[in-house]
């Protein structure tokens, strides 16, 4: 079925894709909630154990970040984004079986968390890939302004409604909610017309288009050191997935309910991120206000662990608040630029790489802070990962795009060349 990128139909499929994503985006924001508690209230997990249930969440980006653009690019985009949905709904609800039946472990969550973590860096890859097809491109930024949003809002209900579900129904039945989120994803990306990526014009083996992917984003000026940047925040945002819950629970003695309004924290700040998208970068410029807003994020960092009893939470919630909002600037305004920038052949493996390198961080992050929570504390940790998020706008000011406004100059060509 051809698909065009404009009329009525269109706007029907962007509106169904629009609606599967927000559906698995709540349940996985209440499962967010679930499974950490999971963790800690049912199987008393240590520090440790934390942090290697949120690595496993996203080492697949370092294991098939890279081949990822490359399978997706072969094979048909609908079916891969289901296929990839029901391996989620399937590793999520074998917890409450395992649970009802008394064999539930950390280990099982750890393989839960890979499986999910695998099934959706390939679900990413095709739903980026998809979004360029339906939409035109003086849309794309709106459109990942809507739904960095509409994610936002399931950030922030998710967490609530998550803490509220654990406090009635137990932590581990709360997970069937996160299994249906992606059965009713997958019966929606059903219904979308079949696409598939753009393939090569001529057979070539998979490690030369992963090479010419990676060649592409490196040696771009702008690509590049965005990636980067983005490493630095991500190894950041992977060492707050280990280490809020344990600072909440065990160092502020949050009960659960608390802990899913202060971790919806997030989802407000993403929330008006999306929001001053586009003012943000109309106002400083894309390039320029990556760098200003790098910084804004830095200093965010340092406030969250600020402050003792209610200073404390107060502190929190001001410091995700901006951290998040900053963050979510830097994600829509980067990805819509790749989006705009890369080659259409490309832009699977261009979406791949950046992913492989920039998420590939979050499972390094999570993993450094849960080895560090045990013997330091999560404060301390805390302040420790304050200072390495000052990395993130200093990869921006010694790279070509301090010496620009915009990533996209006016004079710009639309698929811009790649320097060196």
């Amino acid at each position: 079925m051809e698909l065009t990128r404009t009329g009525a139909g269109t706007v029907s499929v962007f509106w169904r894709w629009w609606t599967a994503g927000t559906s698995s985006d709540l349940g996985s924001a209440v499962g967010g909630v679930a499974l950490p508690l999971t963790a800690l209230a049912v199987l008393d997990a240590t520090p440790f154990e934390m942090g290697l249930i949120a690595a496993a969440g996203y080492v697949a980006w370092l294991v098939i970040g890279l081949p990822a653009g490359v399978i997706v690019q072969r094979l048909p985009l609908r079916g891969t984004q289901v296929t990839a949905d029901l391996v989620r709904a399937l590793a999520v609800a074998s917890i409450p079986v395992a649970w009802w039946f008394g064999g539930l472990t950390v280990a099982q969550l750890v393989v839960v968390a890979l499986v999910v973590s695998f099934a959706h860096v390939v679900f990413f890859v095709a739903n980026t890939t998809f979004l360029p097809e339906i939409v035109s491109r003086d849309q794309l930024q709106s459109r990942n302004s809507l739904t960095s949003g509409t994610h936002a809002t399931t950030q922030l209900a998710g967490p609530s409604l998550g803490g509220l579900a654990v406090q009635f129904l137990g932590a581990v039945p709360t997970l069937l909610i996160d299994a249906i989120s992606y059965l009713v994803s997958a019966a929606l990306l059903r219904t979308l017309p079949a696409r598939r990526g753009h393939r090569p014009d001529r057979p070539t083996p998979m490690g030369a288009m992963i090479r010419e992917g990676w060649a592409y984003v490196t040696r771009h000026p702008m690509m590049g050191p965005a990636m980067w940047s983005a490493t630095a925040s991500n190894f950041v945002n992977g060492a707050y997935l280990a280490l809020f819950p344990l600072y909440l629970v065990r160092e502020l003695h949050a009960p659960a309910g608390v802990v899913g309004l202060l971790l919806a924290v997030d989802g407000v700040g993403t929330l008006i991120g999306a929001a001053l998208t586009t003012r943000a970068t109309n106002t400083l410029g894309t390039a320029r206000g990556l760098i200003i807003l790098g910084f804004v994020e830095a200093a965010a960092a340092f406030v969250i662990p600020a402050g003792t009893g209610r200073v404390a939470y107060l502190g929190f919630t001001a410091g995700v608040l901006v951290f998040a909002a900053t963050g979510c600037v830097f994600s829509v305004t980067t990805r819509t630029y790749r989006q705009i920038a890369s080659p259409p052949e490309l832009l699977s493996r261009v979406m791949a790489t950046v992913r492989f390198v920039s998420w590939g961080a979050i499972p390094v992050g999570g993993l450094v802070a849960g080895a560090l929570a045990g013997p330091l504390g999560a404060r301390a940790t805390l302040l420790i990962v304050a200072v390495a998020s000052v990395a993130a706008p200093l990869a921006l000011v010694f790279s070509p795009v301090r010496g620009r406004r915009d990533l996209i100059e006016p004079t710009t060509p639309e698929r811009e060349a790649v320097v060196g």
